[in-house]
C-alpha cells in the first residue's frame, strides 16, 4: 500500500504562485509515475503534469510553460510549482502514483486550489 499526503494549496490572486506538494509513503517501487490532476466543480478530472522515476516529464498544454513538476526520491515528495496562475487553474488538486505498470494506482485526498480574478 501507498498513502499519499498533498499540502500547498490555497486562496491566490491571478498571477501569483503556489507550490503543492506530494508526500509519498509506504510501498513505493524503483520504477513509477506521480502525477498531479486537477478537478473542478463540474467537470472531469484532467491530467496537469506528470513525472516519471526518470524525470521525464509530461505536461497539459493549458499549463505548459507556467507550472513545473519535479520529485525528490529521498523525501519521497513531488512537487508542483504553479507560476502566473489564472482563474481557470481554480480545482481540488490531486497527486497520483501508478507503479507495477498500471497494476497499483493510488490517489490522494486532494488539496484546493483557489484563483481569484
Amino acid at each position: 500500500q501507498v498513502q499519499l499526503v498533498e499540502s500547498g494549496g490555497g486562496l491566490v490572486q491571478a498571477w501569483g504562485s503556489l507550490r503543492l506538494s506530494c508526500a509519498a509513503s509506504g510501498r513505493i517501487f524503483a520504477i513509477n509515475v506521480i502525477s498531479w490532476y486537477r478537478q473542478a466543480p463540474g467537470n472531469q478530472r484532467e491530467l496537469v503534469a506528470a513525472i516519471t522515476n526518470t524525470g521525464s516529464t509530461n505536461y497539459a498544454a493549458t499549463v505548459k510553460g507556467r507550472f513545473t513538476i519535479s520529485r525528490d526520491d529521498v523525501k519521497k515528495t513531488v512537487y508542483l510549482q504553479m507560476n502566473s496562475l489564472r482563474p481557470e487553474d481554480t480545482a481540488v488538486y490531486y497527486c497520483n502514483l501508478q507503479q507495477d505498470r498500471g497494476a497499483e494506482n493510488y490517489w490522494g485526498q486532494g488539496t484546493q486550489v483557489t484563483v481569484s480574478s
